[in-house]
């Protein structure tokens, strides 16, 4: 937690493009901002001119309407030019998010007198390798599933942490998390739930067929490869981005990412404890996070 805060000057204000209905809202933000004397810019996440200026770190704070989805879209955005995010929760689970649509003005009064604090998380670096090539690299803040594409059929899967051989998992996939994708799809798979600012890699098996059950907390310090064994299709996942499909012998790398995601807060430090139970007894299954 760092709790030395400045008052941001310079803000962008974004949705997800799906997300129509909160335009309206997106100006009414940035149209506060604005009034108050400070430079901002706001629209869509996607769109390429605003992308490129959060990239070259223009901007002290973006404001990300949305769930879940957009929080980690905006994370994939801002991670390498430590842009801090402020979420806005208009979604239906928010488990990334800081506050409720309802309460932006006043959280944004604190922002601005300089109360609140930065969550920091850490992320993960995933390499999709072929033979000798580098195929693809990722920015991980979840995720990254290593496991069956198309076919309903397990895969074998040859795990080694720091260059020693761990097992070979026979399942539908194996899942490797940072503590924020804890409560994600590990949590979905029966992994434990870590608090957002420790710095551990999280190994999950998805359905294993006489293999090794349990989850695995690795330091950050360690690093994974998996072996891909399989007859048929095989995937990689990140972030549930459209998968990329692995071949016999496709190797993925994973260890801790050089960026650090930064979010606002103005809950009390332990708001991860207080919101758990009322997160998990809500019940997010009619459509994806957006």
């Amino acid at each position: 937690m760092d709790t030395s805060s400045t008052i941001p000057e310079t803000f962008i204000v974004v949705y997800h493009p799906s997300m129509s209905e909160v335009a309206p809202l997106v100006e009414e933000i940035a149209s506060y901002l604005g009034g108050l004397g400070h430079a901002e810019a706001h629209g869509s996440l996607y769109d390429p001119e605003l992308r490129q200026r959060v990239e070259a770190g223009e901007f002290d704070l973006l404001i990300a309407l949305g769930g879940d989805g957009t929080m980690l879209r905006s994370g994939h955005l801002c991670a390498a030019s430590g842009v801090p995010i402020l979420g806005v929760n208009v979604g239906r689970f928010g488990f990334l998010t800081a506050i409720q649509h309802k309460s932006w003005k006043g959280t944004l009064e604190r922002v601005l007198s300089g109360d609140y604090w930065i969550e920091r998380r850490m992320m993960l670096r995933a390499e999709h390798r072929r033979n000798e090539g580098l195929l693809g690299v990722w920015d991980v803040v979840n995720e990254c599933f290593v496991g069956r594409g198309e076919f309903v059929r397990p895969v074998h899967l040859i795990t080694e942490v720091d260059g020693h051989y761990l097992t070979t998992y026979v399942a539908d996939g194996l899942i490797i998390a940072t503590p924020t994708g804890s409560t994600a799809y590990a949590l979905a798979a029966g992994g434990p739930i870590l608090p957002p600012e420790l710095r551990n890699i999280l190994i999950v098996p998805v359905a294993p067929h006489l293999s090794v059950e349990r989850a695995i907390v690795l330091h950050e310090g360690s690093w994974v490869r998996v072996v891909v064994k399989t007859e048929h299709e095989a995937s990689l996942t990140v972030d549930g981005q459209p998968s990329v499909k692995l071949q016999d012998e496709d190797q993925v790398h994973i260890r801790v990412g050089e960026h650090t995601l930064r979010f606002i807060r103005v809950q009390d430090p332990d708001y991860f404890y207080q919101n758990l139970t009322s997160r998990m007894n809500q019940n997010p299954t009619t459509g994806a996070q957006r």
